[in-house]
């Protein structure tokens, strides 16, 4: 049986919220100062004008943002577009004191501009990713899209088991939901919506053959 014949669950499990820690009053010194220190370690840092949420990352989190990943990987090889997967790194502007690490990003829009780009990215003089990966799973105390929004990013994927939005940025600096994703237009996104519902109940590597299949059948570049 393929993946695609798999039924999704009526009741979707909800992920445990992650552990965090959150700081007020804590200055941009201190807080490049933290994220030096962190280096690796596998923890997320949002600060907005003093306010710093610390997060531990979690199985449910790291999981889907894999399978998200994933399969932009497969649109991007199978459909020769060309990417710049540049995961969670860090992007942050001193000037706005705001600053955050996505689940993961991408530039696709601006691939050529950032292609030959492998030390840090200055937000005053390059463009933001083109499209961000959010795991909507637990409640931020500090408001990401508003980052993301000061940043300039142009669009997010949001998801959880039971929704997966895409957020364009428009006017007032606000992101509105979207039918179709800038990055990828030609992408229904119910059907890639679908795909991840059922890595519930699908071994990985033949949910991953199954969405390859399924991308060189039914999708075009137009």
């Amino acid at each position: 049986m393929t993946a695609t014949a798999t039924s999704i669950p009526r009741t979707l499990p909800v992920a445990e919220p992650a552990s965090r820690v959150v700081l007020h009053g804590i200055s941009w010194r201190t807080y490049e100062t933290l994220l030096h220190e962190i280096g690796e370690q596998r923890l997320f840092l949002t600060y907005d004008r003093g306010e710093l949420e610390i997060m531990a990352q979690h199985p449910y989190h790291e999981r889907y943002k894999k399978f998200v990943g994933r399969f932009i990987e497969i649109l991007s090889l199978e459909l020769d577009i060309p990417i710049v997967s540049v995961g969670n790194t860090t992007f942050r502007r001193e000037d706005l004191e705001k600053g955050l690490e996505p689940d993961e990003c991408y530039y696709v829009q601006h691939e050529l501009q950032m292609r030959h780009k492998w030390d840090d990215i200055d937000l005053t003089k390059e463009p933001p990713p083109d499209l961000v990966v959010e795991m909507d799973y637990t409640h931020h105390a500090v408001n990401r899209e508003n980052i993301y929004a000061a940043l300039g990013v142009p669009e997010i994927w949001r998801f959880n088991l039971n929704r997966l939005e895409v957020l364009v940025l428009g006017g007032g600096a606000r992101y509105q939901p979207s039918s179709k994703s800038l990055a990828f237009p030609f992408l229904p996104m119910d059907e890639f919506k679908r795909f991840l519902q059922l890595a519930m109940t699908t071994p990985e590597t033949e949910l991953v053959k199954s969405f390859r299949e399924w991308v060189k059948k039914n999708l075009r570049v137009r």
